[in-house]
């Protein structure tokens, strides 16, 4: 079998996937052909910030189990909310019935979000909750028999999820492009550009953004449904950072144009960025919220979609006016999932209240400007939050000395991050850092120092 990376490197060698694992599963976002020859890692326990794999080996979990984690693994906290709703039901449906968690966690989420947004429609993953608002959106304009409101218009270089309505209006290039001929068309504008580390913003600019967002607008609005951003930061993008007021003037452009705001927050929510919803920073009131990863802190599927009232009341109606919403999941409002969510928000709003999160946030910015702004090998570097991207400098592979025809730097030195200890996700040359928001001062500081350690390894 043909190797894609070069395996003869010391960073990729060591003991092989499992013969039960080759027969069988099929990881996601994978090119298995290339994971069956890298080393085998599996991991089979964990506690707070570390994960453990079956040999033993300890890893700081650097990429919070793919954005999810916040209060770290096996917190006995949000283990023992879950064992108390164990014992009474671990599921009933939401089709028709109703359960205690679930009204609960509704009310605490139409606390948190801005104004106007009372009514909560639960699924069971990011997807699911951009795909619901998208599709409210559409019925909403057919019940006001405004049927030319079809048109989507999002930010270049956004994703949103990969289902297909999710695939049509997001813009995440060789991720979907096979599956265009099968998406609806959208419209994208060019994302706004900005800088920042530490706290400190520069070079932001959203004037062409915002520009060709109103000329759309004026010439489109009667056709356009709804506008959709991940506010704050654009993750599966690579970081890219949108200048403080960007969502606000969104909205603005949005209202005055009679078309809807989603704002994505899948990834930023829940204390990713300092605050349980990001669209009340910039006091902004969006038509939709959509809402995941760290509901559940990381623990099980659970996925919101925060909907204003004047949406939710052109929906009713009798029976035979067919003004329903025809959507839902089996484990829509999952028993558990609402449990350990109600869990964390509280455990979360306690971190925010103390100041440990913001203290966390400051550390995380100053280690990674005193550790990586002038290092040679990095071309740029952007935080926000407990967010950060790396971008690695691409002519670095000189320092390789061998033919690869893609260096996929970020590959490389994630592969040797683990022999430091430390689990991390590269998006091409950039690498994430995205810890759980649990890590301590010394965990913070391993994770900058193990990354540095890491890159010096691979582009001495």
């Amino acid at each position: 079998m043909p190797s894609t990376l070069d395996i003869s490197h010391p960073e990729v060698s060591g003991i092989k996937v499992s013969d039960v694992e080759r027969d069988h599963l099929w990881h996601p976002f994978t090119q298995m052909q290339e994971y069956l020859q890298l080393p085998e890692l599996t991991i089979v326990s964990g506690k707070g910030g570390w994960l453990i794999d079956q040999e033993g080996n300890r890893y700081l979990d650097g990429n919070a189990s793919i954005w999810t984690n916040v209060h770290g693994h096996n917190d006995p906290e949000l283990n023992q909310a879950l064992l108390n709703q164990l014992n009474q039901v671990a599921h009933s449906t939401l089709l028709g019935v109703s359960h205690p968690k679930a009204t609960e966690l509704a009310r605490v989420l139409a606390r948190l979000a801005p104004p106007c947004l009372d009514k909560v429609f639960f699924t069971d993953n990011g997807s699911g909750a951009v795909e619901v608002a998208l599709k409210l959106s559409f019925q909403y304009w057919q019940l006001k028999n405004k049927h030319t409101k079809q048109q989507v218009i999002g930010l270049s270089n956004s994703y949103h999820g990969d289902t297909f309505g999710t695939m049509a209006v997001g813009d995440s290039g060789f991720f979907h492009d096979r599956f265009r001929p099968w998406c609806f068309k959208t419209c994208h504008i060019p994302a706004p550009t900005c800088q920042e580390l530490n706290g400190k913003s520069e070079k932001g600019d959203a004037s062409e953004s915002l520009k060709a967002l109103e000329n759309l607008l004026k010439d489109k609005h009667a056709e356009t449904a709804c506008v959709i951003i991940e506010p704050s930061v654009q993750g599966a993008a690579g970081m890219k950072l949108l200048p403080p007021g960007y969502t606000s003037a969104v909205s603005k452009l949005c209202k005055k144009y009679d078309v809807h705001l989603i704002c994505d927050e899948v990834f930023v929510g829940f204390g990713r960025l300092g605050s349980l919803i990001i669209s009340t920073e910039e006091n902004v009131v969006p038509d939709f919220i959509c809402l995941a990863k760290g509901l559940t802190a990381g623990y099980l599927p659970l996925a919101a979609t925060l909907v204003k009232n004047e949406i939710y009341d052109a929906f009713l109606g009798t029976y035979d006016s067919r003004k329903a919403f025809f959507h839902g999941h089996t484990f829509t409002g999952n028993s558990l999932g609402c449990a350990v969510a109600l869990e964390n928000i509280r455990k979360l709003e306690s971190m925010i209240s103390t100041g440990k999160l913001n203290r966390s946030i400051k550390l995380f910015g100053t280690l990674l400007e005193a550790t990586f702004k002038k290092h040679p090998k990095v071309l740029s570097l952007r935080q926000r939050g407990l967010t950060a991207a790396i971008d690695l400098d691409p002519t670095a592979k000189r320092c390789l000395n061998d033919d690869y025809p893609e260096i996929r730097l970020g590959l490389r030195v994630c592969l040797e991050a683990r022999r430091h200890g430390l689990l991390l996700r590269p998006l091409g040359n950039s690498l994430l850092l995205v810890p759980p928001l649990c890590l301590t001062e010394d965990e913070l500081t391993q994770l900058v120092h193990k990354t540095l350690a890491s890159i010096n390894a691979v582009l001495p």
